[in-house]
C-alpha cells in the first residue's frame, strides 16, 4: 500500500506552477504559522493549508498529517500544563513533589499549550502537501548546480531506504518460512543480514555511478528551460503571504499573549490577516483545469 505521504503526480496547477514555486507557495503558510501566536489567525492559517491541499488533491497527505498532528497536540497541551507554573487562572491545585514542588494546572498553561499545537499542526499538514504534492526529483535538480553530490546523495537516499525497508520485509518473511524446527532469527541477526546486503547494494550502485561517467562532474546543461506552467500565480500567492507575515510583525497584527493572563488581538489588522489566508490559498487554484 502506497504511503499518504508518497509523491504521486498529480496534472493539476500546483504540479504545473514547478517545484519552487509550489515549495514557496506551501511553505509560506509555515512560516505563518512560526511567526504568529495568535489564535485567529492560526486557525486560518490551518483552514487555508487544508484548502490548498485539498484543491491539490493531496486530502489522504492532509488526513494523515492531521492524525499525526492531534496526537502530538494532546501531549503539547499536557505537558505544558504540567510543566509551565504561570498564569493567574488556576484551575488544578496540584500535589507537592520532592523535587518539583507544587504542580498548578492554570489555564493560560493550557492555552500556550493548544497554540504551540496549533502551529505544529499547521506546519505539519504544510509540509504533508509539500511532500504528496511537489516532485522530489524537481528539488533535487535545483541543488545541482550549487551541491551536485549533495543532491546525487540525497537523491539515492529517497530510493534506497525503501528498497532497504522491502529487504527487510523478505528477510522476515523468509525467516518465517524456515519452519517450527529451525531457531528463531533475532534482531541483532535480522540486523546483519540487512547491513550486509545494503553494503553489497551500496558497491554495486557506486560502480554503475563510475561506469556511467559521474564521477567526472556533473553536465553543463544546454539551452534555456521553459518556466513551469502557472508559476507566476503562485510565486505571487507566497509572495503575498509571506508579505503579510512581515506586515504582521511589524505592525504587532495577529499577537497573543498567554501570562500571565490571556490576551487575544482582534483588531482589524488581524482580522484582515485570518480572511486574506484562505483566500489567497484558493485564487492560484481558480480557473485552473486539472488534466488526467
Amino acid at each position: 500500500m502506497r504511503s499518504p505521504l508518497a509523491y504521486v503526480p498529480r496534472r493539476g496547477p500546483l504540479e504545473e506552477a514547478g517545484a519552487v514555486a509550489a515549495t514557496a507557495f506551501l511553505l509560506s503558510f509555515a512560516v505563518v504559522a512560526l511567526a504568529c501566536s495568535n489564535p485567529i489567525v492560526l486557525a486560518a492559517d490551518a483552514a487555508a493549508v487544508v484548502i490548498a491541499g485539498v484543491l491539490a488533491a493531496a486530502g489522504r497527505a492532509l488526513a494523515a498529517a492531521a492524525r499525526w498532528g492531534l496526537t502530538l497536540a494532546v501531549v503539547f497541551v499536557v505537558v505544558n500544563a504540567l510543566a509551565s507554573q504561570r498564569g493567574e487562572t488556576i484551575l488544578l491545585r496540584g500535589w507537592d513533589l520532592p523535587v518539583l514542588g507544587q504542580i498548578d494546572v492554570s489555564a493560560e498553561a493550557i492555552g500556550e499549550g493548544a497554540i504551540l499545537a496549533l502551529r505544529v499542526l499547521v506546519v505539519l499538514m504544510a509540509f504533508a502537501v509539500h511532500t504528496a504534492s511537489v516532485d522530489p526529483d524537481r528539488l533535487l535538480r535545483l541543488l545541482r548546480p550549487v551541491a551536485g553530490r549533495s543532491a546525487l546523495t540525497a537523491s539515492l537516499i529517497t530510493r534506497l531506504v525503501p528498497v532497504a525497508a522491502a529487504d527487510h520485509a523478505r528477510l522476515r518473511e523468509a525467516a518465517a518460512l524456515r519452519g517450527p524446527a529451525a531457531a528463531p532469527v533475532g534482531r541483532t541477526a535480522m540486523g546483519r543480514r540487512l547491513v550486509a546486503g545494503s553494503l553489497d547494494r551500496a558497491v554495486d550502485v557506486a560502480a554503475t555511478l563510475e561506469l556511467r561517467g559521474y564521477a567526472s562532474g556533473a553536465p553543463r546543461s544546454i539551452g534555456s528551460r521553459r518556466r513551469p506552467r502557472h508559476w507566476g500565480r503562485f510565486a505571487l500567492a507566497a509572495t503575498v503571504v509571506l508579505a503579510a507575515a512581515v506586515t504582521a510583525l511589524i505592525t504587532g497584527a495577529g499577537a497573543s499573549e498567554s501570562y500571565p493572563l490571556i490576551e487575544i488581538d482582534s483588531g482589524t489588522g488581524t482580522v484582515a490577516l485570518a480572511l486574506l489566508l484562505p483566500l489567497v490559498a484558493a485564487l492560484p487554484f481558480i480557473g485552473s483545469r486539472r488534466h488526467g
